[in-house]
Parts: C-alpha cells; sequence; structure tokens
C-alpha cells in the first residue's frame, strides 16, 4: 500500500484518523496507531511484519539492559543490539553482495526478498539504544511502546528516518497532543499532488528515454538495453537523466511532505528530509539538504564516533570514506551503489583541498557545477549494471557516435516542456518565497487575511486532492522509488 493510493486515501488512512479521533486517550491513540501500523506494513508483506516485530523486541530489551547494567557491560548490549539488527539487515539485504565476493551466489539467496523499509527502521532501532546509552533518552519499559515507534505507519517504509529523543515526548509523555489540521492537511495534499502530478509523469519520461528499471535490470536484454542507450543522442540522453532527477527529488520529498503531513494532523512532528538540494553549490552543501535525517544519522551516528575531523587528516579522510561508502551501500546491495557514495567522498575531497575557493568565487557556476556532478552521479545510481550505466555517460558527450539530436528527443522535450519547467520550479524555494510574501501581505489587511487562510488551507487542498484523485483513476504508474531500500 502506498500513500498516493486510492485504498490508502479514501480507505485506510480515512479509517485510522476516525478510530484515532474516537479515543480520547494517549493509550488508546497509541493503540490505534500500533494496530494501522502494523496492517499497513503486513498490506505489502505479512510475514517480515514479525521481522519487524522482533527487531523491536530485541531493541528494546537491550535497552533495558544498557539502562540497568555499568561500565563495559552497557556497551556489551549496544554490540548484542546492533550485531541483531545489522545481522539481519545484512543477511536480507547484504547477503547476495557478499556470496558475489566468494563466488557463485546460492540459489537460496537469491530467493531471499528484501523486507520493505528494513534500512529505515533498523536504523530508528540502532539510534534508540545508542541514545538510551548517550543518555539522551530513557529506555522505554513497555515492548509495544518501542514497536510503535519504529512501526509508525507514516514514516516506516521510507522515512524520515526519526530519533526515539525526537519523537519521545510526543508519544509517550501522556500530555494531550495538539493536532494541527490544516497545515497537516495543506502539506499532505501538496505532497500527494507533487508525487501524482509531477514525480510520476517525469518517472514516466525518464523511462521511456534511459530504460524503465525493471528492463535495465533484466540481464537477459542486456545487449538490446546496450544499443538503445550507446544510440540515444545526446539530448535525449541528457533529457532523461534530467527527468530522473526530478523524479528523485520530487518522488522522495513528496513522500516525506505527505508524511510530516500525517503527523501534524495528530500532533506529531517528524524532521524535514529535504530543503531544495538542486539549488546548493558543493556537494558538501547539496548532502546539508537531500535526505537530511540518513546524512545526519551517519553524521551523529558513525563519523562522529570514528573521530570526524577532530583527528590527524589521513583519519579524518578515511573516516570520510567510511561514511560515504557506508551510505552508499545503505542505498542498495549493488557494486553501483558503492560506486556511487565514492564518487560523492571523491568530490567532497576535491572540494575540500582544491575546488573550495575557486566555487565561492563564482555562484552560478559553482551550481553548473553542482548539477552535473549529481546528474552524472544519479545516471551511477539509476544502473545496476554498471556497464549500461557507462554507456548512457558516454552518450551524454556523444561519444558512442550517437546524434546530437533526434526527431524522436525533439518531440519529447516539446511534448513535456511545461511538465519540465513546473517540476523544475518545484525543485526550488520560489513558491515558498512567494506564499511567505502573500501570506504576509494578506495577514497585514485584515480580513484579507482570512481569505487567504481559507483558499490556502481549505480550498487549495482540496484541488489538489481532487485532481490527484482524478489523475490516480486507472493510472498504473505510481511508484514510490525509495521503498527498495
Amino acid at each position: 500500500m502506498v500513500f498516493s493510493s486510492l485504498i490508502f486515501l479514501y480507505g485506510f488512512f480515512s479509517l485510522s484518523l476516525l478510530c484515532y479521533g474516537l479515543c480520547r486517550g494517549q493509550r488508546g491513540q497509541n493503540t490505534v496507531l500500533l494496530i494501522f501500523s502494523l496492517i499497513f506494513y503486513a498490506w505489502g508483506e505479512p510475514k517480515y511484519v514479525l521481522l519487524l516485530m522482533f527487531m523491536a523486541l530485541s531493541s528494546w530489551f537491550c535497552a533495558l539492559r544498557v539502562e540497568q547494567a555499568e561500565g563495559g557491560r552497557r556497551r556489551a548490549w549496544v554490540a548484542a543490539a546492533a550485531a541483531v539488527d545489522i545481522g539481519l539487515i545484512g543477511y536480507f539485504k547484504y547477503a547476495g553482495l557478499i556470496c558475489s565476493v566468494f563466488g557463485t551466489i546460492p540459489d537460496f539467496v537469491r530467493r531471499i526478498a528484501l523486507p520493505i523499509g528494513i534500512s529505515f527502521y533498523t536504523f530508528q532501532l540502532l539510534t534508540y539504544v545508542v541514545d538510551v546509552y548517550r543518555g539522551q533518552a530513557k529506555a522505554q519499559k513497555s515492548y509495544w511502546n518501542v514497536l510503535l515507534y519504529a512501526a509508525l505507519f507514516h514514516q516506516c517504509i521510507a522515512g524520515p528516518i526519526v530519533r526515539y529523543q525526537t519523537i519521545e515526548r510526543e508519544l509517550f509523555s501522556g500530555e494531550p497532543r495538539k493536532p494541527e489540521w490544516a497545515p497537516g492537511v495543506s502539506r499532505f495534499c501538496a505532497g500527494l499532488a507533487k508525487k501524482v502530478l509531477l514525480a510520476n509523469p517525469c518517472g514516466a519520461l525518464a523511462d521511456s528515454l534511459i530504460l524503465a528499471q525493471s528492463t535495465a535490470s533484466d540481464t537477459s536484454l542486456f545487449a538490446e538495453n546496450w544499443k538503445a542507450l550507446s544510440t540515444l543522442s545526446v539530448q535525449g540522453a541528457w533529457l532523461g537523466i534530467a527527468a530522473y532527477a526530478l523524479q528523485l527529488y520530487l518522488d522522495f520529498s513528496a513522500y516525506s511532505d505527505m508524511a510530516i503531513g500525517m503527523g501534524w494532523m495528530l500532533g506529531l512532528h517528524y524532521p524535514e528530509n529535504f530543503n531544495y538540494p538542486y539549488i546548493s553549490r558543493t556537494v558538501t552543501e547539496f548532502w546539508r539538504r537531500w535526505h537530511i535525517s540518513l546524512s545526519t544519522f551517519f553524521r551523529d551516528y558513525v563519523y562522529i564516533p570514528l573521530g570526524g575531523s577532530r583527528c590527524k587528516l589521513p583519519r579524518a579522510i578515511f573516516n570520510t570514506l567510511v561514511v560515504w561508502a557506508l551510505t552508499g551501500l545503505w542505498h542498495g546491495a549493488s557494486w553501483n551503489f558503492l560506486l556511487w557514495g565514492l564518487w560523492f567522498f571523491a568530490f567532497l575531497m576535491l572540494e575540500r583541498f582544491v575546488l573550495k575557493r575557486w566555487l565561492e568565487k563564482a555562484p552560478a557556476l559553482s551550481n553548473l557545477y553542482l548539477l552535473a556532478v549529481v546528474l552524472l552521479g544519479w545516471v551511477i545510481f539509476r544502473f545496476t549494471d554498471i556497464r549500461l550505466g557507462w554507456t548512457l555517460i558516454r552518450s551524454l558527450f556523444g561519444c558512442n557516435g550517437n546524434p546530437l539530436t533526434a526527431f524522436s528527443s525533439r518531440m519529447q522535450l516539446q511534448s513535456n516542456l511545461i511538465l519540465l519547467a513546473v517540476a523544475a520550479v518545484a525543485s526550488t524555494p520560489l513558491m515558498k518565497v512567494l506564499k511567505r510574501r502573500i501570506e504576509t501581505f494578506a495577514h497585514s489587511h485584515g480580513a484579507l487575511g482570512t481569505v487567504w487562510d481559507i483558499l490556502f488551507y481549505s480550498v487549495l487542498p482540496a484541488a489538489l486532492l481532487l485532481i490527484s484523485t482524478a489523475c490516480l483513476v486507472g493510472d498504473s504508474y505510481n511508484p514510490f522509488i525509495y521503498f527498495q531500500f
């Protein structure tokens, strides 16, 4: 079940809100949230609910032992929790990759299915145990509360990664929550429209130009795929990867918007996960704006514990290398993801030692540099077969003997020009700034502020919901990309 499906919008989520609203106390509300969260997760993979419940049980138990133990025993219980969580994600996600290093991948390993969202809830459970160890959070006495924290359907599947200390008070303090209905509904509907009206069409355009990912990953079609990418015009190659870049941002940020909006409706506040990353001027800035909850996780739970930058230069470089290798592998058990992480590591080092002062002198050129680095990075990211990714990179620069332009790519560009323009604007803070200025002006003119509030928090969300619903009827192209991680 995905957020942008009719059964979720008009069935599951509506019913969850009704049941939640009928409960007055926090315990009853949390029970409703837990039941619906487990149903939501079981909808796609019933058997893996048991895996989620077991990992939550392990973290709950170990955190209690951490709080009660002293000295080295506390670290031992943290290590035990990490061993369980990392061991299970290693088995389900990385067994094939590990076996490939040592030879042939056994058939039973090939048949292992990746549990949806395991990368997200594993990290949340790890942060919970570590935060208890650091004294930044109290261990939960109730197993069901730990399970609720890990399983919350708003963000369990694709983030943002929510730290226990961030949400503990709102979930478990016993204080009445203060729902923010108008902002929550507005944020949710905006995210839904971003997903349905922009991300999906951009994804369809990318698939038509640079191969659907299901097609590209089919090894039996390698010859046909290689030919399609090597003969693609330069214009078509750039158009395809630009559409894919827009899809990635709009799709993932839409999910985060919808998760945050649903949280607001219940008085829960999840962290922001994106801050218009494509306007960045350096790779360093880009990763402060893209998937913020993942970047801060690696910073606080890997980079700083390794020593961060407060050590000798070779060790600091090594620490950064570890973080980016893990960042790449977190996204998938394939060599292209490791290469993708190392790609960004290389440019972070270049910026630190060579490019920084030059980029500061030319803001406009630095943004073009950043976009070029990111777009080429998305090529590596998209193709699990590195040979196909390299073929597309060559096509981007006309190195395959491919034409500069072609009739089909020109028609694709003309047909999707408005879509791409709107998607590009939606990837910048332009509309946010415009909305803030209009709101400030309206509220400084008495009754005009009331009219604005009605339009922005009632009329516009309703219109976006209706238009999105109309687009979803009969539309079979509706993936959420980050579900696979």
